[in-house]
């Protein structure tokens, strides 16, 4: 059963012009380090870590999964379980597209029709193995991972690089899964 709750990282985006504003966690958020070619992102990420939101209360195993569609844009499935890993799954459907001249680093994401929100890959690893995801206010942050059980040290490197774009790590909500 779908439920049409925006639940991770692009939701975020498209929900902050909506939902009263949060703390920013980064009040200069940064352009993207480097392009992405979106055929090498598309496929199965798992949440590590986020700031904490209203559309993300109470999620655990949290994971999205980026295809690309038939129109060309890259459809979106947000998944979560509400209230504990072994909660009940929620999932929300959207479609993203890329912002020309920004060499694919940025998205704009809907799961609400017209609407569209940012979604920004601020950094990833040259394998697509992690990213850092964010939007331009600051109050959205979101690390990525390609495994639910990222290792101690590739955790740390993300915080590392969190604090290095400016964001406010104290604020990172580490996602059970």
């Amino acid at each position: 059963m779908k439920i049409n709750i925006a639940i991770i990282s692009m939701a975020g985006a498209v929900l902050a012009a909506c939902s009263p504003a949060g703390p920013s966690g980064n009040s200069s958020v940064p352009q993207p380090a480097k392009p992405v070619e979106i055929e090498q992102y598309l496929g199965h990420w798992f949440e590590m870590a986020r700031y904490e939101n209203q559309f993300e209360r109470g999620c655990e195993a949290v994971t999205a999964d980026y295809s690309l569609g038939e129109d060309g844009m890259v459809r979106v499935l947000n998944t979560c379980r509400e209230g504990g890993i072994d909660g009940r799954r929620k999932e929300s459907e959207g479609r993203a597209k890329t912002v020309p001249d920004s060499g694919n680093a940025k998205l704009k994401v809907s799961f609400f029709g017209p609407f569209y929100g940012d979604y920004w890959i601020l950094d990833r690893a040259a394998d697509y193995s992690w990213s850092i995801v964010g939007e331009p206010s600051g109050r959205y942050l979101w690390f990525l991972t390609r495994r639910p059980d990222p290792t101690k040290k590739t955790r740390n490197m993300l915080v590392e690089k969190a604090k290095a774009l400016g964001y406010d790590v104290d604020m990172l909500r580490w996602t059970q899964h």
